[in-house]
C-alpha cells in the first residue's frame, strides 16, 4: 500500500493542476496589467472607437484560429469596435513589452489604446459579449 502513496498524490497535484489549468484559459480579467499606450504606429491599424481587441497568434496555433474566428464574428456587430491579429512571431519586440506568454492571448484595449483587460487562450463568446457590454 504505501507503493502506491506517491503515484496517489502525483495523480491528485496533476489534476488538481489540470483543473485549475482549464478553468483559468479563456476567462476575459478586466485588470490592467501594462499602462502603455499602444497607438496605430505598434499595431499598424486604427483603433476602435469604444474598445479594440487585440490579438497575439501563431501560425500553428488551432486555438488561434478558433479565436480569430470569434473575435471576427463578434466584432462584425459593433461598428465601434475592432479587432486587430498581431502573428506574435513577427512581432517579437511587441510581445515582450506586453509580457505574452502564450498564443492566444487576447488584449482589451480602451479607446486611447491602453489595456483594460486580457484573456488567455481562447475565450467564450459569451464572456466577449459581456466585456463589450461592461465598456460603455
Amino acid at each position: 500500500m504505501e507503493n502506491y502513496l506517491p503515484i496517489l498524490a502525483i495523480f491528485t497535484l496533476t489534476t488538481a493542476f489540470g483543473i485549475w489549468y482549464r478553468r483559468s484559459r479563456g476567462r476575459v480579467k478586466l485588470s490592467p496589467t501594462s499602462s502603455q499606450r499602444l497607438s496605430r504606429l505598434d499595431l499598424g491599424s486604427d483603433l476602435g472607437s469604444r474598445m479594440t481587441f487585440l490579438q497575439f497568434s501563431s501560425a500553428f496555433c488551432s486555438p488561434c484560429r478558433a479565436t480569430r474566428a470569434l473575435l471576427t464574428d463578434v466584432v462584425a456587430d459593433f461598428q465601434d469596435v475592432t479587432y486587430i491579429d498581431i502573428d506574435a512571431e513577427k512581432h517579437l519586440g511587441l510581445v515582450r513589452r506586453l509580457k505574452i506568454n502564450s498564443t492566444p492571448t487576447t488584449l482589451i484595449l480602451d479607446r486611447d489604446g491602453v489595456e483594460i483587460g486580457r484573456a488567455v487562450g481562447a475565450p467564450k463568446r459569451g464572456d466577449i459579449l459581456a466585456t463589450i457590454k461592461s465598456i460603455g
